[in-house]
């Protein structure tokens, strides 16, 4: 029986490890926080100290990972790290079994968010289903018939490097935090006394954390990110629609944290960007998972390895 499911979400400054006997339910959690000083090295040595003390001297049933770069989903050998220094060209899943000699699965986080989403969150009851993270960056994934599609190796969905037009805008550059953070600051550089200025200084944290506020005190100008950053993301979607046609897309990330203001105005602008033949567009909807998602679809990975083991 897959009694102790190890679920490792590997970022860029956090790692989480869970255990489950059954899916999305978490059991328990183990945290660390990344030292970048230390690498990869210093994770595995992190990853070792979580799974003996969520297991004890027991061995893992099976393992899923969503690790935060381009990984090989077949082999789970990573291409490289965007963050951490000592990942690239690594063979997490020649590690994994040398350690625990277990079933194991490992995606890219944002694949991992979304068969999440698909399975344990929003998207359950669509198929397929799109999910898309505005964070740090911007990621994607898709998820047919309860599994992540992959294509060619490494397989991600790369919506965030997506180009807006031929000058070569991508949609990271408009759609991600860092991006409506530059936005904000830029409007609060031109209006000091607006209310995103004074937003912000209530609210501190990182510039974009003062846009949700604002739009509620009917400002303007977050008015205006909100419309700009929306028509990017609904022209970024449109191509999803006319390739893939998901029955629904999710929203996630620390953006879709504004909520019903975007989801309503990436929704009212997405139609006129998708040809007629295949309106109305899916259904637009918000992530429910938030942070637990990339742990939660990790343990689904180490379930679907259980039972790929079993299979004869």
């Amino acid at each position: 029986m897959a009694d102790r499911l190890i679920g490792i979400e590997i970022g860029g400054t956090k790692l989480q490890i869970v255990r489950s006997a059954s899916p999305p339910r978490i059991d328990s959690r183990y945290r660390a926080t990344v030292d970048r000083r230390r690498g990869a090295e210093g994770i595995m040595a992190a990853i070792e100290t979580g799974i003996n003390d969520l297991c004890g001297d027991h061995s893992p049933s099976a393992i899923g990972v969503g690790f935060g770069g381009p990984i090989d989903p077949r082999t789970g050998r990573i291409v490289c790290s965007h963050q951490i220094e000592g990942w690239d060209n690594f063979s997490l899943g020649d590690w994994l079994n040398a350690r625990w000699s277990v079933p194991f699965l490992a995606d890219n986080d944002a694949n991992t968010a979304a068969l999440a989403e698909a399975l344990h969150g929003a998207g359950q009851g669509f198929d397929p289903v799109f999910y898309i993270t505005l964070g740090s960056g911007v990621g994607g994934g898709l998820v047919r018939s309860g599994h992540v599609y992959h294509g060619h190796v490494p397989g991600e969905s790369e919506i965030g490097h997506l180009r807006l037009d031929r000058r070569g805008l991508i949609v990271e550059e408009s759609c991600s935090g860092w991006a409506v953070d530059r936005k904000v600051s830029e409007a609060i550089a031109a209006d000091p006394g607006g209310g995103l200025s004074l937003a912000r200084q209530q609210l501190g944290g990182p510039p974009a954390a003062a846009l949700g506020h604002a739009l509620t005190q009917s400002d303007p100008m977050a008015r205006d990110i909100l419309e700009h950053t929306s028509d990017d993301l609904a022209f970024a979607l449109s191509h999803v629609v006319h390739l893939q046609h998901p029955e629904t897309m999710i929203l996630g990330g620390g953006l879709s944290l504004l909520g019903e203001p975007l989801l309503e105005a990436v929704q009212s602008k997405l139609p006129q960007y998708v040809m007629r033949a295949m309106h109305p567009p899916p259904k637009l909807q918000l992530a429910s998972l938030h942070e637990a998602a990339v742990p939660i679809g990790a343990l689904t990975l180490a379930e679907q390895a259980a039972a790929r083991a079993m299979s004869p």
